[in-house]
């Protein structure tokens, strides 16, 4: 029996509360946007009803009706205080990709939609092209940067105005602006919707959860904060209406929900009905979500009907187009497949009245595209440098002559190559975490490469009772690498040792499950000719860690109860229980990069162990709780607002 006094059991009476909140990381001030501009502009309540009218009215209408892809031209921001927030292109064009990917249900896990859902997922039928031509006429990537001397903004749409220390928005009738900053108080991002000031008109991301590679951070590390906030950008309400069950988003094939869902809780219902986690509009993990659905479909398509709130956007010459969008299709289905140090082949989907297909490609940051042209869906890209980031887009060739535009860039990394003894690079490209990192097995020895400095390395495997006991092992180090852990979405661990001295991890529990393994180089650390070598273990008692065994049994055992409150702004309360008598204990609290912000050692005894620490100086954010009893860590996510 766990020991409890009287003041623990007040403690965890009220954590009952703060343990469920513990999950909800994903935070959106779109309503409170919303609110504000209501306040603001008495005029906005009434554009927002004759909106909302007209898309009643198109619903009834014209719903289900075929109509040709609507093409939104996209200008990203970046809005930087240091070179960490000054994102990479690579970061801006992966989420460009996401987009399109989650926008026309090709995202690599609509399969995983639930049986329930299945038939009103949707195809919405809306594709994104960064920008290649800005307001005045001349050529642009698509991306602007702006250094900043604020540490971080907030949702008061400070980043929107050059006179804040921010970027002016480009013309809204022509582009959807995407402002990319550090947003403080754990906010992941924010929109606003149609009908609002023309020079707010957009949507804002944190840097640390935009796209799929760079800095982009687990659990939000595929894209899905974007395609949540431009979903709010296109007229789409959260999932649960913002309120209990008799409140509405305004689709008819969403079900009822009494509030968001966090994490992934796929079997849980509420308004007496299974709730849709997996919604882009819901509060889940990115690597959860995976639909819309044709009601929401039609309220996105509404906007771009004649009369539409952004029917303007259509005639943008931003991608270099205009006029109502392309005359054909751009091919859909592309992968990079036979990736060498040298070469790749280039694949995409056939396109119905296609004639041919223009292809370019170039390496990621510089400014001359190579260009060439095919009738199959299929060219080999060759004369390539190994352990590069290369981008590539395709275009449809229809009769006539007409041109589809070109596709948005799919980005790959050459593997290291030569020189290395025969090395070969497992599992890239997989520099993205969740569901579409390699598989690989307990027991086994991987070999791969850091071939750049902006390289990093994800895997996943599997444990299962009773072998849930796991030590991971990185060796044979060319440079500076580090490894850490996650528990599917959620950090566990990280080992940092200096130089080329082996790394490890050990973590004792009694839980089963996925997990994510991550392999960088610390500070751009890099070689991208010799190989590291990465064993996962697993076993069924738990792993030495200073030569004696851990004194847990397989019911009992070391851990964090409970935080409360969570999300906290000044004192924590932790209840940490310990099965051994007397035991000092190291208590940090550490950033999402893992930089310690705090830090005590306490002593705890048997049982249940009350620990309080202040975090009122802590920037507000995302944190991890981590106690380290000399041989295993034990942690909880911690929201500092």
């Amino acid at each position: 029996m766990l020991k409890k006094n009287l003041l623990l059991v007040i403690a965890l009476s009220l954590l009952g509360t703060g343990l469920m909140a513990q999950e909800a990381v994903r935070n959106c001030s779109t309503m409170d946007v919303h609110e504000r501009l209501l306040t603001e502009d008495p005029s906005f309540a009434t554009r927002m009803q004759n909106i909302e009218a007209f898309t009643q009215e198109y619903v009834a209408n014209h719903a289900g009706s075929t109509r040709d892809i609507v093409v939104i031209p996209v200008v990203v921001h970046v809005v930087y205080n240091n070179a960490t927030e000054n994102i990479s292109d690579a970061q801006a064009l992966s989420q460009i990709d996401v987009l399109n990917e989650d926008f026309r249900r090709t995202n690599s896990d609509a399969g995983s939609t639930l049986s329930d859902f299945v038939g009103v997922a949707a195809d919405t039928e809306i594709e994104f092209c960064l920008a290649s031509v800005d307001p005045d006429g001349n050529p642009t990537t698509g991306i602007t940067r702006t250094s900043t001397s604020r540490s971080s903004f907030s949702a008061d749409d400070k980043v929107k105005f050059d006179s804040q220390d921010g970027k002016d928005a480009w013309p809204r009738d022509e582009y959807l602006n995407i402002w990319v900053c550090d947003l403080g108080g754990g906010l992941l991002g924010y929109a606003q919707f149609p009908g609002g000031p023309a020079n707010t008109d957009g949507v804002v991301c944190d840097y640390l959860y935009f796209g799929t590679t760079g800095v982009a951070t687990p659990p939000f590390d595929l894209g899905r904060t974007a395609t949540h906030e431009v979903g709010h950008w296109l007229n789409l309400r959260h999932i649960w209406g913002d309120g209990p069950c008799g409140f509405d988003d305004f689709v008819g094939d969403t079900p009822a929900s009494d509030n968001p869902n966090y994490s992934c809780p796929l079997s849980h219902v509420s308004c007496s009905s299974l709730d849709m986690v997996q919604n882009y509009m819901d509060y889940t993990n990115d690597a959860c979500m995976n639909l819309f659905t044709m009601g929401q479909k039609d309220r996105m398509q509404a906007l771009f009907a004649p009369g539409g709130a952004r029917v303007e956007l259509l005639s943008s010459p931003a991608c270099g187009g205009g006029g109502g969008g392309p005359t054909c299709d751009v091919p859909g289905g592309r992968t990079t497949t036979a990736i060498t140090d040298v070469s790749a082949s280039l694949n995409w989907s056939a396109v119905t009245g296609a004639v041919s297909y223009n292809v370019r490609d170039r390496e990621v940051g510089t400014p001359t595209w190579t260009t060439g042209s095919t009738a199959g869906t299929s060219i080999n890209y060759t004369g390539l440098t190994a352990g590069t980031d290369y981008e590539w887009q395709v275009e449809t060739v229809c009769s006539g002559g007409a041109t589809s535009g070109y596709s948005t860039s799919l980005i790959f990394t050459t593997t290291g190559g030569g020189g290395g003894g025969g090395c070969t690079d497992f599992g890239e490209p997989n520099d993205v975490s969740g569901a579409s990192a390699p598989t690989i097995n307990a027991g086994e020895v991987y070999s791969a490469l850091i071939a750049t400095s902006g390289d990093d390395d994800w895997y996943k495997f599997k444990t299962s009772n009773p072998a849930t006991n796991i030590r991971v092992t990185l060796s044979s180090l060319p440079a500076d690498y580090d490894v850490e852990l996650y528990n599917k979405g959620t950090f566990v661990d990280v080992s940092e040792n200096a130089g080329t001295s082996d790394e490890q991890i050990i973590w004792n529990t009694s839980t089963r499950g996925w997990r994510l393994v991550h392999v960088y180089g610390w500070a751009g650390a890099n070689d991208p000719a010799d190989c590291y070598d990465l064993l996962v273990e697993v076993s069924a008692t738990s792993f030495r860690t200073d030569g004696s065994e851990l004194f847990v049994d397989e019911d009992l055992r070391n851990g964090i109860m409970g935080l409360y409150p969570n999300p906290a702004s000044d004192a924590v309360s932790m209840v940490y229980h310990s099965v051994l008598p007397k035991q000092d204990v190291q208590v940090s609290v550490m950033n999402v990069i893992g930089q310690t912000a705090l830090t005590m050692n306490e002593l705890t005894v048997e049982g249940d162990n009350l620990i309080q620490f202040d975090v009122s100086n802590l920037t507000p954010g995302i944190y991890v709780v981590d106690v380290f009893d000399g041989k295993s860590h034990y942690t909880e996510r911690l929201v500092v607002n």
